[in-house]
């Protein structure tokens, strides 16, 4: 739990905007440390790891820059993985407004040397739900500081495929701060910086030549498709050959409607304070009933599991003082006119996407590769199928899979599959579609 939860919710939210730019640009009161000098090498990034989640005491690095990095010896939750070398890294980011913010996350490679054509590939991978406190982190979990990560075995699949690997926490896990939740521009800026900061590791050995692939699951599955979508106008330097995406919140409103008073209602609880992080003047301690006081700051404490269990069948009728259900609380609007229908549909997948050249927002100019469970019960069937056909009628090669499975054992199913697929991609062999 964050200090800044200790206090009464309706007098701290109003700050959230002054909050959050302090730590991501003023950080506290001691700075962190550059990278050291000694490059090459592993010991070259020595920074103490409290030093990876503190925001710094300096306006934030350019996007994909180092700010600070530190060697560990293992990962405990990279299970069945090969020998390798590690670095938790503190990096530049933008948020969904163009701020320059700090993200932290980790870099892996295996220490077998790559004997495959070309440089060794990296994959920029993208967490599924965690939680949003900041002691929810990725990189913590990876490293052993467990909580209920869930995605080692990915990670192993793909080191033991010889792939290097840069996975982000995503925004909003430093120190003071909270995970922006179903933000997608925030969740594909860290991801595509995260890829860019891999080959300025010091002794990493990543080039920046690197065919580069994205993948991601659930909260991941939408992180890794912004991504995709954001990678020629973000970040057009990077060598993105593939992305693939499972379980994929493409349409906010639906998912919503969908969890609203089931197993899984949960993840609509830190999507709605997610949104209030990158939304700040929008209505959202001012409609809190206790109860909604209450949920937040539970919330803010808990990881996966524990917002699974604490939200189970809860409705966001219960947290509001009028009752308001899901429709009117999207038509509260902050002092612009927006309203938070508007701010749900931002977030939504599949919508001005194009080939390169095509004019498009979002033109993407490699082949995608997207899946679900058929029994998934997190994410509509309709919903699912309408991403797919939106990808296909843009002209975007894409690859779609089902797997006999829920939304938990989807992404376990896929693993072969999507490392199969982007090794083909990493070969150059042409992909093929199914639309």
């Amino acid at each position: 739990m964050s200090h800044r939860s200790r206090k009464p919710l309706a007098k701290r939210l109003p700050r959230r905007a002054a909050l959050f730019a302090a730590a991501g640009l003023l950080g506290g009161l001691l700075g962190v440390p550059a990278v050291t000098a000694a490059a090459g090498t592993p010991e070259a990034c020595s920074a103490a790891d409290a030093d990876i989640y503190r925001p710094p005491d300096r306006a934030a690095a350019a996007p994909g820059a180092v700010v600070a990095c530190r060697h560990v010896d293992s990962l405990p939750m990279v299970i069945g993985g090969p020998p390798l070398d590690a670095w938790k890294v503190q990096y530049g980011s933008t948020d969904g407004r163009g701020k320059p913010v700090s993200v932290a996350g980790t870099v892996v490679v295996p220490k077998k040397p790559w004997t495959g054509p070309g440089e060794r590939p990296l994959v920029a991978f993208v967490p599924g739900t965690l939680g949003i406190g900041p002691q929810c982190a990725f990189s913590k979990q990876l490293a052993g500081q467990y909580q209920d990560a869930y995605e080692g075995p990915n990670m192993a699949a793909l080191l033991n495929a010889g792939y290097a690997v840069a996975a982000t926490d995503g925004q909003g896990y430093m120190d003071g701060q909270v995970h922006p939740y179903a933000s997608g521009a925030e969740a594909g800026h860290a991801a595509l910086d995260m890829a860019r900061a891999a080959a300025r590791v010091p002794g990493s050995g990543v080039s920046p030549d690197a065919r580069v692939g994205i993948w991601g699951y659930s909260e991941g599955g939408s992180g890794s498709l912004w991504a995709a979508q954001l990678a020629r106008s973000y970040a057009p330097e990077l060598n993105v050959v593939g992305a693939a995406s499972g379980g994929i919140p493409t349409d906010l409103k639906q998912v919503a409607g969908n969890l609203d008073g089931q197993f899984f209602a949960g993840f609509l609880i830190d999507a709605f304070i997610g949104l209030s992080i990158t939304h700040p003047d929008m209505p959202f301690g001012e409609v809190l009933n206790d109860s909604g006081h209450k949920a937040v700051k539970d919330a803010e404490s808990l990881c996966a599991l524990g917002t699974v269990s604490r939200f189970a069948g809860a409705r966001v009728e219960q947290y509001t003082k009028d009752g308001l259900t899901l429709d009117q609380l999207y038509a509260l609007h902050g002092p612009d006119g927006t309203t938070w229908g508007d701010a749900v549909e931002a977030n939504k997948l599949g919508v001005g996407i194009g080939t390169p050249g095509s004019g498009s927002r979002y033109e993407i100019g490699f082949p995608v590769l997207q899946y679900r469970g058929m029994l998934d019960e997190v994410i509509p069937a309709g919903m699912a199928n309408g991403t797919r056909r939106a990808y296909c009628a843009a002209g975007i090669t894409t690859r779609w899979t089902p797997y006999v499975g829920d939304h938990l054992t989807g992404d376990p199913q896929s693993v072969g599959d999507v490392v199969a697929w982007l090794g083909d991609r990493f070969d150059g062999k042409a992909a093929k579609g199914n639309c």
